[in-house]
């Protein structure tokens, strides 16, 4: 099975994805801060990650996926 390569902005690299406990996801994504009318960019977040999420779940990995959601 091919490994998941990601880019870390951090180091500019693209590097093999590892999780910190074997098997185990924990994810936390922020999402929209809405200050104005909605429009569809605002899916632009939940849309990706939530992608990525159900990758990780459809490779076998346990995931904790937490977005949060401003308002005002």
């Amino acid at each position: 099975m091919m490994s998941l390569t990601l880019y870390n902005t951090l180091t500019r690299r693209k590097e093999a994805f590892s999780t910190i406990e074997p098997g185990k996801v924990t994810m936390y994504c922020c999402g929209v801060t809405v200050y104005d009318d909605c429009h569809l960019g605002h899916a632009r977040s939940y849309i990706g990650w939530d992608v990525v999420r159900r990758y990780l779940q459809w490779r076998g990995y346990q995931v904790r996926y937490v977005q949060n959601f401003t308002d005002y």
